[in-house]
């Protein structure tokens, strides 16, 4: 899976972290500490650090993958993958995360890539839709998504909706 990633995203190449223990559940798959440390780091990133007050855990958990980079045991990476249909007709990907103390490393790229190749190999055929904060266009950009529509705000932050097309 690694030289895939290198194969599909060559303007992203970088050093795959191999240190980081990667899985993808979903959420009836998730272990109780698996469960407690999205919540943490996703409270610690989105509520905390971008002091941003909104309900965070919601009904798209328990119908979502739940992609997860463990380092030594601490969770520093994760994001969900919504099936389709729960959210909009293909599938998105959301609450992408880094943890504050390992950024920097590659492990975004790394994060978005393996999301991408999840979503690719389960919906074959299916676009990838996800919510941008505007400050990450260009990351997302180089990943292949594009956006469309207007922007707007969610919970105060500046979006824009970004599509990631299955025909590359």
């Amino acid at each position: 899976m690694e030289a895939f990633f290198l194969t599909l995203f060559p303007i992203c190449q970088f050093q795959l972290m191999s240190n980081i223990q990667w899985s993808v559940c979903s959420f009836s798959e998730l272990s109780r500490n698996q469960i407690f440390d999205m919540y943490y780091v996703r409270q610690e990133v989105f509520i905390m650090e971008q002091n941003c007050l909104y309900q965070d855990c919601d009904e798209k958990d328990k119908e979502s993958h739940h992609l997860m980079g463990y380092e030594e045991g601490v969770l520093v990476a994760y994001l969900r993958i919504v099936n389709p249909g729960v959210s909009y007709s293909e599938p998105s990907i959301g609450r992408v995360l880094t943890k504050h103390s390992s950024r920097k490393k590659g492990y975004g790229i790394e994060l978005m890539n393996r999301g991408i190749e999840f979503c690719s190999s389960t919906y074959p055929s299916s676009n990838i839709r996800i919510s941008a904060q505007k400050y990450l266009l260009d990351f997302y950009h180089t990943l292949g998504f594009i956006e469309f529509g207007e922007e707007y705000l969610e919970d105060n932050i500046p979006h824009m909706e970004m599509l990631y097309t299955s025909e590359k």
